[in-house]
């Protein structure tokens, strides 16, 4: 009687006593794994691979090259959608040699610990290019390791305005479980090549010096198939490029700090400040996503050039004059806040940790150099603020109107909760329109034309808003992100047709509405997704002054900016940091 238990019990043998071929099959033998160690035939759930030997070579075959595949690709796999050709896919990476020839080296214990970290850490890595993959698609650049994190939070957000509470949940579960599906998936991939190479190491050191010296030969001699080079060690650059990534995001800490303390203005008396623009209401507003694409490209174009005509026409009408010109955003496809404050601060603030540093500091903006002068009463009309804002006390406004604040009773527009012509409408009503009071500087951020521009507002008589009502029949028949997203010219389409609609607001509430004092300054924040940019790297943004008062439009005769609602092609390009500066010499004692 065998006093083994059943998963200690040996092979089934043949009448030599030796192991049964079929069973042998099952697990590949082990002749050159470990000198002298015999280990004992796995038989599986129930048995199934001594009852199924054939399916179970198959599958083991099969598990096998999945999983050589999957490191593969993890290794040789860009971080961009728009470089992955066909080619790219047919490389030899030499990290995969190296990771052969440290898996080999090592003892099985080691070996096996090795290869679970390994996989664990191209698991992470296959993650990380993922989210670059995502994050290039929306703002035109890698996932950031040091700041990027407060964004994820912020997609769960807009997850959860566009699908829905029940969306945004289901959702994040599903990345969740699919993180976790990578990282043990990686680290199974490598512990089964791990295996193989320890079964076969004999086979497996040739095949890697062999093809060592075929990646040395092709290196050398730069053989490209393709257009591809075909020796690559893209992995292991892609890792030095994020640790010097993360270093520098940390360095850029101590470098925005000094800057944050160096104010032109700081110790400028408040009777000096903005006095070409006392007893005028000054209206800074951006127009989300307004970028130079929208102008520029040859389909988009001409349908924006004739909104921008008619607002033109609209405007001189009413005795209003225009300039306009260009800047140079610090982020593209999202990130407005980042956008807004570097326009009103004057620094460049190009991530989160800059924006947290900003609005936690002393440093003054536009809006509260306004406050400052003790000539105007400072608002905020901010109705894509949603929840708890602490940063809008940063920014020098009395009151800040956020979407709960602006009497709409009628639908979502997608992301957008207020529609354009309505928040101005509740400004007219909140602010604007009221009798024997302070000159007002407004800082409004019209959201109609976030992403994903699906469904979309239309303009409705003025004296028809009530409270926003109106719109419910127009939300039903507006067309289906869904639908549109599956289709670039569709998304194209109506990315154009936002901002026709946020234009044309601004543009009937000043004829409406403006008056002698009224000043507008409007741009966009910066430029859409590459969706719809099409891969242009231009950051560029529209930047308009409307005044009916002659005098406000002479104090920039000097920027050479264009006449209009347009800005030639030519017209100055500057960083948007230099703005606020800019904006208050010109309009400061020491201007004209």
């Amino acid at each position: 009687m065998s006093h083994l238990t059943p998963s200690r019990q040996l092979p089934d043998t043949d009448a030599d006593g030796s192991p049964d071929a079929d069973e042998t099959a099952v697990d590949e033998p082990r002749k050159d794994s470990e000198p002298g160690v015999q280990e004992p035939v796995r038989a599986g759930w129930f048995g199934w691979r001594r009852r199924f030997p054939r399916t179970a070579r198959g599958v083991w075959l099969g598990t096998t090259v999945l999983a050589a595949v999957l490191v593969y690709v993890v290794l040789i796999v860009p971080n961009r959608l728009d470089q992955m050709p066909l080619q790219s896919f047919f490389r030899l990476p030499v990290e995969g040699l190296v990771l052969v020839g440290v898996l080999l080296l090592l003892p099985p214990r080691p070996r096996r610990i090795t290869a679970a970290v390994l996989g664990v850490f191209l698991g992470l890595t296959a993650v990380l290019k993922c989210l670059d993959m995502g994050f290039r698609q929306t703002l035109a650049r890698p996932f950031d390791l040091v700041f990027d994190w407060v964004l994820l939070v912020d997609a769960a957000d807009f997850l959860k305005d566009s699908l829905g509470r029940t969306g945004e949940v289901l959702a994040v579960i599903g990345v969740i479980a699919l993180t976790v599906a990578v990282l043990v998936l990686s680290a199974l991939a490598m512990l089964r090549l791990a295996n193989v190479l320890a079964r076969h190491r004999r086979v497996a050191a040739r095949s890697t010096l062999v093809l060592g010296v075929v990646w040395v030969i092709c290196f050398t001699v730069g053989v490209q198939a393709g257009g591809v080079t075909v020796a690559t060690k893209g992995y292991g650059q892609y890792l030095s490029n994020r640790v010097r990534y993360v270093q520098d995001g940390l360095a850029d800490a101590a470098v925005f700090e000094k800057q944050l303390t160096a104010d032109a203005y700081a110790r400028t008396p408040s009777d000096q400040l903005l006095t070409g623009l006392r007893g005028k209401d000054v209206m800074l507003t951006f127009i989300e996503s307004y970028g130079r694409v929208a102008i520029d490209d040859p389909k988009m174009g001409p349908h924006v050039d004739a909104t921008l005509r008619a607002g033109d026409a609209r405007l001189k009408a009413a005795g209003f004059s225009a300039r306009s010109g260009w800047l140079r955003s610090p982020v593209t496809g999202a990130g407005s806040w980042l956008a807004h404050s570097t326009f009103l601060s004057g620094l460049w603030v190009k991530n989160q940790q800059r924006y947290r540093s900003l609005t936690t500091s002393d440093r003054a903006t536009l809006t509260s150099y306004f406050r400052k002068t003790g000539a105007w009463r400072t608002v905020g009309i901010v109705p894509g603020v949603r929840k708890a804002w602490p940063e809008g006390k940063y920014f020098g406004l009395d009151h800040i109107y956020d979407s709960e604040h602006l009497g709409y009773q009628g639908p979502y527009f997608s992301w957008s909760p207020v529609p354009d012509q309505f928040s101005l409408e509740a400004f007219q009503r909140l602010e604007h329109g009221k009798k024997d009071r302070d000159p007002i500087m407004a800082e409004i951020i019209l959201a109609s034309s976030h992403n994903p521009w699906s469904p979309i507002p239309r303009m409705v008589d003025w004296d028809d808003l009530g409270d926003g009502s109106v719109f419910d029949g127009i939300e039903k028949e507006g067309t289906d992100p869904a639908q549109v997203w599956k289709d670039s010219e569709k998304v194209r389409t109506e990315y154009r047709r936002a901002i026709e609609y946020s234009v044309q607001s601004l543009t009937e509430w000043v004829e409406r509405y403006g008056t002698d004092d009224t000043v507008l300054v409007f741009l966009g924040d910066h430029q859409p997704v590459p969706t719809v940019t099409g891969g242009s790297t231009s950051r560029d943004v529209p930047v308009t002054i409307v005044a009916k008062d002659p005098k406000v439009l002479e104090r920039i005769e000097g920027w050479n900016w264009t006449e209009g609602l347009k800005p030639a092609d030519d017209a100055p390009t500057w960083g948007m940091d230099r703005f606020r500066d800019r904006f208050l010499t010109a309009y400061g004692s020491q201007g004209r």
